[in-house]
C-alpha cells in the first residue's frame, strides 16, 4: 500500500462520513501541512473517553505530519450548543467557561504532542467582531435554513422555544472556521449541520471550503446511550486508575471491538487479529485487559497500568469469578434502585427480603467488594458485577 492509501485509510478508520473525500485527496497532494480543526465548548469540568474519539482523530492527522489547531469554545460556550437538545440551554458565565478550560487544556495534550499542538480561543476573533460584525454575520443565514436542521425542525413543530441565542450557534460555529482557515473540521456525527455551515462560509469569504470529517458518538458503559457525565456511563481521562480500568472491564463483549475501533491507537490489523482469536477460542476478557491497559496507560503511565491490572486480579480472577457471566439490563425508569431490588430484579435472589438478608449476612459484593450494608441505593448509571454467595454471578447493566 502507498503512502498517500495508508495516509487515507488512518485518516478515515472509525469515522462516520467524509465530504467531500475528492477534495480531501486534492488537499493531501498537495503536500502541504493541511490545517485541521476541532472545537470543544468547556461546558463541563472534565473531559470523558467520548470527548477523546475526536482528539484521537487529531492525533492521527499530527502523526501524519499536519497542522492541529485544538479550539476551546470559550465565547461559543457561553451561547451553548443546542445540538440535540429539545430545551434551551441556560447559558453558562464567563467565570465558569475559563475554570473548565483550563482544565480541558491540561487533559488534551495527554494525547495531543504540545508541541504539535496549536490551542485556540474563539473569543480572540468574537469579541472585537461587535454587536455590527455580529449582524453582518447573521446576515448571511436565512431561518428557513437554520429550521432545516432536525432538532430545531422537532423544537419547532413541537411549540418548543427556540431562543434567537441558538440560532447564534452554527453561524458561530461555522464562522471558527473561516477565522482558522481550517482545511479540514473534525466532529460528531450530530454536528454535520454546523459543519457545512463552515463550508458556506468560507466560501462567501474566498476560501476554498473545508472538508468535513464526522466521528461516530462513543456509547457508553451501558451500550445504549451516549457517553456521557450527567447519564453517568462514562470513563473521565482524568479518573483514578483503578477506577478507569474496572468501569472498562466492566463493558460488554460486543461493545468492546467498538471501543478498540474507537479509541485504541492498535493498527487495523491487529484489532482484526484479536478478533480472529476471539472468534477462535481464546478469552474475551483477556482481549479487554489489553484495551483497559492501554487506555489506562495513555491518561497514567505504565506502572499505574500494570498496578490496575494486577488490583483487578486480585479482586476478580483470584476472587474466582468465572468469565461466563450472565448479563442483565435493567431500567431504573427515572428512579434509584436498592441493591435489593436489582439483585431480585437480575435473579439473584428470590425476593427482596431474601436478598436484604444475605446482605446483612455478609454475602453479597459489587465489583469484588463486600457490601453489608442493606440501604445501599444504586443512583447512578453504569455496569456492576454483582456477586451473591460463592456461586451466583451478574453483570448488571441500570439504564
Amino acid at each position: 500500500m502507498h503512502a498517500f492509501e495508508e495516509a487515507l485509510e488512518l485518516i478515515k478508520r472509525g469515522s462516520e462520513e467524509l465530504l467531500v473525500e475528492a477534495e480531501l485527496n486534492e488537499k493531501l497532494k498537495s503536500g502541504r501541512p493541511l490545517r485541521i480543526k476541532a472545537g470543544f465548548d468547556p461546558t463541563a469540568p472534565d473531559l470523558h473517553l467520548g470527548h477523546t474519539v475526536l482528539i484521537n482523530k487529531l492525533r492521527h492527522f499530527q502523526d501524519l505530519g499536519h497542522h492541529v489547531m485544538f479550539l476551546i469554545g470559550d465565547f461559543t460556550g457561553m451561547i451553548g450548543d443546542p445540538t440535540g437538545k429539545n430545551a434551551t440551554r441556560p447559558p453558562l458565565s464567563r467565570e465558569q467557561i475559563l475554570d473548565n478550560a483550563t482544565t480541558y487544556r491540561e487533559q488534551v495534550f495527554k494525547i495531543l504532542d504540545p508541541e504539535k499542538t496549536e490551542v485556540c480561543f474563539n473569543s480572540r476573533w468574537f469579541e472585537p467582531m461587535g454587536a455590527s460584525g455580529m449582524i453582518r454575520l447573521a446576515a448571511l443565514h436565512t431561518v428557513a435554513r437554520m429550521l432545516e436542521r432536525d432538532d430545531f425542525a422537532k423544537r419547532y413543530r413541537s411549540g418548543q422555544p427556540i431562543a434567537i441565542h441558538e440560532l447564534l450557534y452554527p453561524l458561530c460555529q461555522g464562522y471558527d472556521s473561516v477565522a482558522m482557515k481550517a482545511d479540514v473540521e473534525l466532529g460528531g456525527s450530530d454536528q454535520k449541520f454546523n459543519l457545512l455551515v463552515g463550508r458556506e462560509l468560507q466560501k462567501h469569504f474566498g476560501q476554498a471550503p473545508q472538508c468535513i470529517l464526522t466521528m461516530p458518538l462513543l456509547e457508553g458503559l451501558d451500550g445504549v446511550n451516549k457517553m456521557s457525565k450527567s447519564l453517568g456511563n462514562y470513563v473521565g481521562i482524568d479518573e483514578a486508575p483503578g477506577e478507569m480500568f474496572g468501569k472498562l472491564m466492566s463493558i460488554s463483549d460486543g461493545l468492546m471491538w467498538r471501543y478498540f475501533d474507537l479509541l485504541s491507537f492498535r493498527r487495523a490489523e491487529a484489532i482484526a487479529a484479536l478478533k480472529e482469536a476471539v472468534t477462535e477460542g481464546r478469552n474475551p476478557r483477556d482481549v479487554k485487559v489489553l484495551l483497559a491497559q492501554e487506555i489506562v496507560e495513555r491518561f497514567h503511565g505504565a506502572s499505574a497500568a500494570q498496578r490496575a491490572l494486577a488490583d483487578f486480579d486480585a479482586r476478580f480472577r483470584q476472587g474466582t469469578i468465572p468469565d461466563d457471566i450472565p448479563e442483565v439490563s435493567l431500567s431504573a425508569a427515572g428512579q434509584p434502585l436498592t441493591l435489593a431490588q436489582v439483585l431480585k430484579q437480575a435473579g439473584l435472589t428470590a425476593s427482596t427480603s431474601e436478598a436484604f438478608r444475605l446482605i446483612e449476612q455478609g454475602g453479597v459484593r459489587i465489583d469484588g467488594t463486600r457490601i453489608a450494608d442493606s440501604k445501599v441505593v444504586l443512583s447512578s448509571q453504569g455496569c456492576f458485577v454483582l456477586q451473591v454467595g460463592k456461586r451466583k454471578f451478574a453483570r448488571v447493566s441500570i439504564t
